[in-house]
């Protein structure tokens, strides 16, 4: 009785962290072209948080790249990369999610930067020490990634013709 008691109290506290594991970015499973159907965390992405992650410089600064409405009002939208306003006509959640995971299975030689991404970096530094990195971290967390993709599937607005 006793072990019985130890075992459902350690499932107890072990539960939450189980059930709210995120997925590192080395068992991220990319479909035939891409794809990313699994949610990184199991958490809903918060659109308004994906806001702040893609207009902060020092997090996703998509704006630098990307102009979309969910900031032309902000200066100095980028004009690299797409634009972002109809995105959601164009692409699948979870090609939303592949592509700012890491970019380059749906694209191959984009130059846009893998979000979540720690395999195959081609000398990475470590700060600007001028030695190499000791540890690699993904650009942004994957719950930032979530946020991401529940902000680009509301740029919804049908494409221009």
């Amino acid at each position: 009785m006793r072990k019985l008691f130890v075992l459902c109290t350690a499932g107890m506290v072990m539960l939450p962290s189980m059930l709210s594991a995120e997925t590192a970015p080395g068992d991220v499973v990319f479909g035939e072209l891409g794809a990313v159907e699994a949610s990184l965390t199991g958490t809903a992405g918060d659109a308004e948080a994906g806001l702040k992650v893609a207009t902060t410089k020092s997090l996703g600064n998509c704006m630098a790249c990307h102009v979309a409405e969910g900031w032309a009002d902000l200066p100095l939208p980028g004009n690299i990369g797409p634009a972002l306003t109809s995105v959601a006509h164009r692409y699948t959640e979870a090609e939303l999610r592949g592509i700012v995971i890491n970019s380059k299975h749906m694209f191959e030689g984009t130059v846009m930067p893998s979000f979540y991404n720690v395999d195959g970096l081609i000398r990475p530094g470590d700060g600007y020490t001028g030695k190499a990195a000791k540890e690699i971290a993904p650009l942004l967390n994957a719950q930032q990634i979530e946020d991401l993709v529940a902000l680009l599937q509301t740029f919804d607005e049908p494409e221009e013709e």
